[in-house]
């Protein structure tokens, strides 16, 4: 599987570049396709990051990148 790092996957904010990624627990997801991420947004979640920590605080649980496909590993 393709390595990326921070700074690669911070260019995938939905800003930068057309795609929309967002890291957790070292894979990286791609969530272009997400109406919930329109805008590399989120509720409070900003694409192009490591949402590991972040998620301790969602709403929801991590079962929630299951539907979203794996495109790489943050280096």
């Amino acid at each position: 599987m393709k390595k990326y790092t921070l700074q690669q996957l911070s260019l995938r904010n939905g800003q930068d570049k057309p795609e929309i990624w967002v890291a957790y627990k070292g894979n990286i997801y791609d969530v272009t396709e997400s109406r919930l991420w329109r805008n590399g947004k989120h509720y409070e979640h900003w694409a192009g990051q490591d949402l590991t920590k972040e998620l301790a605080h969602a709403p929801h649980s991590e079962s929630v990148f299951h539907k979203f496909t794996i495109i790489g590993e943050l280096e």
